[in-house]
């Protein structure tokens, strides 16, 4: 009994300890280019805004930054290889808020911890989500598609960029609130929403306004509502989701993040240089013409955000019963 009560002791001891230190840092990096993983296609928002980041990035520690795109899984294929990637500073995670979304949902079994297997850095942008029809539909906001909705159960559909994600979440978030029967249609990210509502395989598209913007402005799409906060969305003449079911209001993010236990001294920098970045007047002007904000944070404020998303998120997750496949 005295050998199993010292086992125990000692299992609770170590348990108790960080798993790994941080890695030393290697004063010659960055002596080669870096990868930042983003587990969506090419072309959709979160690609359009990870290569300019990448772009600045690279111009500023002097390698290139490549962006490496792996879709699928709801973006865990691209997550779980940063968490098990080598902290040496030459893998980093392009984090969408999908990440926090896809945690909500998965609340078992995902390969990796979503908050504490991760080194995060700062965040970059935040905005909206956009409710969107092709720009001759017959819809003109967000209360005539509802009420077509509760005319018709199951006739019409929404898209998101897969299970989990922020756009599946926050669908079925306002969906619920309007007691309405609206089908969801999962994709893997890029344009493959787009082109399925050019196609009208779709009837509406809920995407970011990284992505809708652009579309918005040339006359390729029509907003019927943003997910911002009542009052405040990024388009004066456009309502929100809040203004007619109060509860619902959320702002999606990106950041740069990477695998854990990353050495202090690289999260700082490229804390330090994401920071610029986001304060040049040209970059920030990108931003707010994908429809967001310009917004660094902290490595710490990033990692508390995150931690406060999935537990919001995971109570509409569980509410409406929003599962993987």
């Amino acid at each position: 009994m005295r050998i199993i009560a010292t086992l125990s002791c000692m299992l609770a001891f170590f348990a108790a300890q960080p798993t790994m230190a941080a890695k030393p840092m290697d004063p010659s990096w960055p002596n080669k280019p870096i990868r930042m993983l983003l587990g969506y296609a090419p072309g959709g928002g979160s690609d359009i805004i990870a290569r300019l980041v990448a772009r600045s990035l690279g111009d500023r520690l002097g390698q290139n930054v490549i962006v490496e795109n792996h879709p699928g899984a709801g973006g865990i294929i691209a997550t779980d290889l940063a968490a098990k990637a080598s902290p040496d500073g030459y893998t980093l995670y392009f984090a969408p808020s999908a990440h926090a979304s896809t945690a909500a949902v998965r609340t078992k079994g995902l390969p990796y911890d979503p908050v504490n297997d991760f080194s995060w850095m700062s965040m970059v942008t935040m905005y909206p989500i956009a409710f969107t029809v092709l720009p001759d539909s017959k819809f003109n906001n967000l209360s005539d598609f509802i009420q077509a909705a509760r005319n018709e159960p199951g006739k019409y559909s929404y898209s998101s960029v897969g299970v989990g994600s922020a756009m599946h979440v926050v669908g079925e978030w306002t969906f619920s609130e309007a007691k309405v029967n609206v089908i969801h249609v999962p994709f893997k990210g890029g344009t493959q929403p787009f082109q399925e509502l050019l196609g009208g395989r779709v009837d509406v598209m809920i995407d970011t306004m990284t992505l809708t913007a652009s579309l918005y402005r040339d006359k390729r799409v029509k907003i019927l509502a943003t997910t911002a906060p009542k009052g405040s969305s990024p388009i004066p003449s456009i309502g929100t989701v809040a203004d007619l079911y109060p509860e619902v209001n959320y702002e999606s993010w990106l950041g740069v993040a990477g695998p854990p236990n990353m050495p202090p001294e690289i999260i700082e920098r490229i804390n330090k240089e994401v920071r610029a970045i986001v304060s040049e007047p040209e970059f920030r002007q990108r931003l707010i013409d994908f429809g967001g904000k310009p917004y660094a944070s902290s490595p710490a404020e990033f990692k508390a955000r995150v931690a406060k998303d999935i537990e919001s998120l995971s109570k509409v997750a569980a509410r409406q019963n929003i599962r993987p496949e």
